[in-house]
């Protein structure tokens, strides 16, 4: 069965201070199709235009010429005061700082989308009962944002997000301000979403091995598609990365590194478990 195309982008770009002497393209023909049941990361180094096509993506911004097509919405068409309803609708968003209402606890968080999305309150509580303990936080509901961790506020905003079931969720960054243990929780959440929900991801992140676990990496540098492919077959690439400006997973650039030494390591290696295990082999006696 042919998978249902979520988002198709062909020929994107985007200016800023356009006609005058300070106009700046920041994306300079994207060409990007996401499938229905994709994880997809999107990464790229400071000024590549990961913010700029995130807002794209989300309808929060125009290009400035390409096609874009949300599901069977041509956005590029679409009249403005449409865009609200069409992100509503179709397209979730889940922030580095939560948005969670600081004097309200976690169940009525997760409502509060409901609520102005017209579910009427008993299917509001029952639904917010069973994404809290989707997202592994059905023993908080009572707690306030304040009395949860990082990384546990982070998946309340990731239940509100999708309380409202849009096709595809975006993240911004979701675990820049996060702990080692908090960045753990919420890709969890992320990866559990995707595989048995079904609901197609798109992350943006600066973290490397965060982007490893997705199915696919698209990466983006001058405002131009650099790769895409399986998280294997771009990290592998280790001097292309390199040369704009990033890093593969440290497990890779492990191997990268004792290659240049010697050693004849597969640069394919992204779980750390299964790095250790080659080293292991190469290494005893």
């Amino acid at each position: 069965m042919e998978k249902k195309i979520v988002i198709d982008m062909k020929g994107i770009r985007k200016s800023y201070y356009i006609g005058t002497e300070n106009e700046l393209e920041v994306l300079k023909g994207i060409d990007i199709t996401v499938y229905e049941g994709e994880f997809v990361a999107i990464v790229g180094a400071s000024g590549s235009g990961k913010s700029t096509l995130m807002n794209i993506i989300g309808s929060l911004d125009r290009p400035t010429s390409g096609s874009y097509i949300l599901e069977d919405v041509d956005i590029t068409a679409a009249k403005d005061n449409q865009l609200s309803n069409i992100r509503n609708q179709k397209i979730g968003f889940v922030f580095q700082t939560y948005n969670l209402i600081s004097k309200t606890n976690a169940i009525k968080n997760v409502e509060m989308p409901m609520l102005y999305g017209g579910v009427p309150g008993k299917q509001r509580i029952e639904r917010a009962k069973e994404l809290l303990k989707i997202v592994g936080m059905g023993d908080r509901m009572k707690h306030l944002p304040e009395e949860l961790s990082g990384g546990q506020k982070q998946r309340v905003a990731i239940a509100g997000i999708i309380a409202m079931e849009p096709k595809c969720i975006v993240l911004d960054e979701p675990t820049a301000m996060l702990d080692p243990k908090g960045r753990r929780e919420v890709m969890q959440t992320i990866t559990q979403l995707n595989r048995d929900k079904g609901i197609t991801v798109i992350l943006i992140t600066h973290h490397m091995d965060e982007a490893a676990q997705a199915q696919r990496v698209i990466v983006l540098h001058n405002g131009k598609v650099a790769d895409d492919g399986t998280p294997a077959e771009v990290f592998s690439k280790v001097e292309n990365m390199h040369k704009i400006g990033l890093a593969s997973p440290q497990t890779v650039e492990l191997c990268y590194e004792l290659n240049k030494n010697g050693f004849d390591l597969p640069l394919s290696s992204l779980d750390p478990n299964e790095c250790a295990q080659i080293l292991y082999e190469e290494l005893k006696v």
